[in-house]
Formats: C-alpha cells, structure tokens, sequence
C-alpha cells in the first residue's frame, strides 16, 4: 500500500479512528468516492482519487464508497467497491475487489458495490447523526436521501432513523489541515521535483521559444519523476503574465520579455506550488528589475510573519504594506500609504491574496477565519506565499515603460514549532539568483 499511497496503512486507520472519535459512537460517516469524468465520448480524464477518500484510506478506484461506523462490533471501517472482473479488468487493469480492500488496504470489512444500496439502510438504522458532503454530488446526495427514508419508512417497527445530517468537512478538513511527518516528505518531494521542473524551464528559455514548448519541459520532468501537474500549468510570457490564470499557453516569448511560470508537481496526490518570473533573455530591464525586487521584498515582509501564534492575514497585511510602499516610491501610486490601503488602490496592481493553504488540493481545505477572527498559525500548517504586481498593457495611466510587466514569485512554506521552513527554498529568487543561474546554462 505505501508503495501506492507513500502513507502507511496505519497512519489511514490512525486517521480514520480520530475521525470516528470525533464525531462520536452514535454517528454515521459516508464517503464516496470521485466519479470517472468523460472528456469526449467514451473517453475519460485520468482518473483523480477525491482528496478527502483518500486521506482516509488511500484507496485508488472510482465506484467505491467509504462508511464508518464508530463502535460497531463488526468492523467500523466498510468499503464498498467493484468485485474483480478478469473481462473488465483486461481492459481497464487490476481491481483490488473485497479481498484487497481488507488485505492491502485496512479495510475491516468490503462488499460489492452493487450491495450498497441493500446493505446501507441498515448502517443508517440507529445512528443518530450522519456526516456527509451535502451539495457536492447531486447523484449521491438523493440516494442518501432514498436510504434514509426508508429507515424512516421502519419507525412504526422499531426503526430509530438519523435525525441529524452534518457537514463531514466541519471535522475532516480540520484534519487535513495539519500534516503529519509522513505528509511533509511526501510534500518536500513534490517540491523538489517542482523546482528541478522550473530550472529546466528556466534553462530552455530563450526568445522565439513558444509558451508551450516550456510546458513541455516542466510536465516531462514532472512525469519522469512519476508526479503529475497539480494544476494547469501556467506559462504567460510578455502581457500574459498579467493574465492571473493565463492557461492558452501558446504566445512565442520576444526578446526582452519575461515569462511568469506558475506550476506544481502532484506527487503521491500531494500538491506543490510555486512561480517564478525570468526574463526570456536572461537579464532584467530596469524596470522589470524594480518591480522584481519589489515582489522579493513583499515576499519577505510575509515569510517574516510565517510562525506559530501568528494570524493567517498578517501576512498579506505585511506584503500589500511593502508592496504599497514600493508602489508609492516608483510613482505607480500617489497619496499616502495609509490611503492607498484603506481605499485599497494597490489591487489595481495586487488583485490578490498572498498566499493560501496547501496539500492535497493546490487550494486545500481549512478555515481562514474562526468565530470571525482570522486564524493562527501553527505548527503543522503548509501555505504559500506568493505576492505579485501586474502593470496591464492598456493602463494609460502609467508611464508606457511598466506597461505589460506581470511578476509573482510563490513559494511553499511549512510552519514549525519555532518558525517556519520553505520546501521549496532551492530554486532561484531574487533577480541577481536568476541571471546567474540563466548566465550558467551555456
């Protein structure tokens, strides 16, 4: 299984029993998992596992669903799943089936897929709360529905029907906020593959290269190292690099423009996240400079404040400050500091936020806020940092020579008992870091 996974089978059934104690012995917890999703025809998109199936038990196939049920003396965790097909699975490759699921994957008990609709009217009867997605899969969410209406069907026999349904995210994503030693190596690796990925972009680029043939470079090293892109890979040379999700992909880069590369390994479904900026041609104009030095320093302002006890927003707070200020110096912006935050002028040129958590979803899950407070770091937490400056192309109200410059630099950023530490802290920054390494290349 950790062949598969990179997590050990007792850390899923660690997992799943701090779950289950969380939400108490008279609960019910239901989890499918992702569907197959048809890209054209009888074509379908490379199967994904969903986020929060696998956090709990690692199981790789579609048409499965996960119930737990706390203190039930005949097994607690229950996985529904495909039987083993040989027809199908020539086709398609091996199915784990019931046998697997409990022998590879931890599974105290496994039935047909095609039982779940018998057997799980039974599991809701006399569980007083049911813990579920609720919304996120229109399909399951009436089946749900079905079943427990039919235990209510049963109440003039005896039947005790669930007579809570709660968010299943409420307890599980407050989980998976916090990574354990196993989850940070598996992170750190996706980090390292992302930033060979990166310097392999860096080395290649020269003006006339198309924005795709840089994607090339990035996913094939990705795949080499058997990780997938965690996101769409963003390559915006010139302008694009303005565009804040730029997927086309497909511009030349010119002379003198710089390219923004925003893109992440996946590796064991755990997600990396970094950007870099370079100039096409290996050395910064003037002004390309000044504002990369800028996002450098605002980019500092917030690591500062990346430690336990620390609200989550400080550090945006600390990077729109210095990126306001920067702004003001350059003459982008006029008026005071103050005025230019409180009437939030800066997001002309800083539209977004400084950064965001990370895991097994590039966006993972966790509350930015608790009781309208922001939250406080802790150890535990992995985000990132990534202020930028965007100067749009048609902005007649700046002087021509910023017009059209896009800048963001991202890293990854684990919180520790006494600070902070950046995964991804190997690949080049600042401006004089990147035309040395692009001096380098020969």
């Amino acid at each position: 299984m950790r062949a598969l996974t990179g997590i050990p089978a007792a850390e899923f059934a660690r997992r799943r029993r701090q779950l289950m104690r969380m939400a108490g012995e008279d609960a019910i917890l239901i989890l499918p998992a992702a569907p197959q999703r048809v890209r054209s025809h009888d074509t379908h998109y490379p199967y994904r596992q969903d986020s929060d199936f696998w956090y709990l038990c690692g199981f790789p196939e579609p048409e499965a669903v996960l119930v737990l049920v706390p203190g039930r003396r005949h097994g607690e965790a229950l996985l529904f799943c495909r039987e083993r097909d040989p027809e199908r699975e020539a086709w398609d490759g091996p199915r784990a089936g019931q046998e697997g699921a409990v022998a590879d994957f931890g599974m105290d008990d496994a039935y047909p897929i095609d039982d779940l609709d018998d057997i799980l009217p039974g599991l809701l009867e006399g569980r007083s709360r049911v813990y579920y997605h609720f919304g996120r899969d229109a399909e399951f969410d009436l089946k749900l529905i079905g079943w427990v209406n039919r235990v209510r069907a049963q109440v003039r026999h005896g039947a005790q029907p669930p007579h809570e349904f709660l968010e299943l995210g409420h307890l599980l994503h407050e989980m998976r906020l916090f990574k354990s030693r196993e989850e940070v190596r598996l992170m750190r690796k996706a980090a390292e593959i992302s930033v060979r990925a990166h310097e392999a972009a860096m080395r290649a680029a020269r003006p006339g290269i198309h924005e795709y043939e840089l994607q090339a470079e990035i996913e094939r090293v990705f795949r080499a190292a058997d990780a997938w892109p965690a996101y769409g890979t963003i390559v915006g040379a010139g302008a694009n690099a303005c565009v804040l999700h730029y997927v086309a992909n497909n511009a030349r880069a010119r002379d003198g423009d710089l390219v923004l590369v925003d893109a992440g390994a996946e590796y064991r479904n755990y997600a990396a996240d970094i950007t870099r900026t370079f100039p096409v041609g290996g050395r910064f104009s003037r002004e390309q400079r000044a504002l990369h030095d800028l996002v450098g320093q605002a980019q500092a302002a917030a690591l500062a404040q990346a430690r336990p006890g620390v609200p989550f927003a400080a550090m945006h707070e600390a990077a729109v400050a210095t990126l306001t200020e920067g702004l003001l110096r350059l003459g982008l912006l006029r008026g005071s500091l103050e005025e230019n935050i409180a009437e939030g002028r800066y997001k002309r040129f800083y539209p977004h936020k400084s950064g965001h958590w990370l895991g097994l979803d590039v966006h993972d899950v966790g509350d930015y806020r608790i009781d309208g407070e922001p939250r406080l770091l802790e150890p535990g937490m992995v985000l990132t940092i990534e202020p930028g400056l965007y100067v749009r192309p048609d902005d007649t109200g700046v002087p021509a020579r910023w017009r059209g410059i896009g800048i963001r630099t991202e890293d990854d950023v684990l919180i520790t008992a006494d600070g902070h530490r950046v995964l991804t802290e190997g690949l080049p920054r600042s401006a004089d870091e990147i035309e040395a390494f692009m001096a380098a290349r020969g």
